[in-house]
């Protein structure tokens, strides 16, 4: 049984859809979005309310149910909200800068490091530390921000790095500090 399969997702009235075979196109005012449909999966939809439906009980197709769903409200919450991922840089000289649609980052190396984000998304620097990284797809916009955080991850002594906004990152104490003298 799966139960994210079997929620229903509510459609705002800005969005607009069209269901073809094993595709779904999903319009709304940030954007539009396509999303795969997994053969065995049925979408039905009551006024406003749309549900999934499995056609048979194999193995494959119980997994394909939740994940179907998953993507398909994604892609609505997208449409009309949008994602967006807010990354921190902590050090001494850690910087960004835009550079066209790119980030030019300053991360403690002897070079600078530049990601180009994935189609569709967007990066703006609200200051020098701060990168925000937003767009309609979930899965793009993960995937620049992972980009960004892998250029230097938050390395658990000093606690310096890329990190997501509000993201904890236990630090060790180190040799020196457990010294007995």
């Amino acid at each position: 049984m799966s139960r994210i399969g079997n929620k229903h997702i509510e459609i705002p009235a800005d969005v607009t859809y069209e269901i073809k075979p094993g595709v779904m196109h999903v319009k709304g005012p940030k954007g539009e979005e396509n999303v795969l449909l997994n053969e065995g999966i049925e979408v039905k939809v009551d006024g406003n309310i749309m549900s999934f439906v499995r056609l048979n009980e194999e193995k494959q197709t119980k997994q394909n149910h939740g994940t179907v769903r998953a993507n398909v409200n994604n892609a609505i919450v997208g449409v009309t909200k949008g994602y967006s991922r807010v990354l921190e840089m902590i050090g001494i000289g850690f910087k960004a800068q835009l550079k066209g649609k790119a980030v030019e980052l300053w991360a403690g190396y002897s070079h600078t490091v530049v990601i180009e984000p994935e189609p569709g998304v967007t990066i703006k620097i609200i200051d020098p530390t701060h990168v925000e990284v937003s767009g309609v797809n979930k899965q793009a916009v993960g995937q620049t921000a992972a980009l960004i955080r892998g250029v230097r991850p938050p390395e658990p002594y000093l606690g310096k790095g890329i990190r997501y906004k509000g993201e904890f990152v236990a630090t060790k104490e180190g040799k020196r500090a457990t010294a007995k003298a």
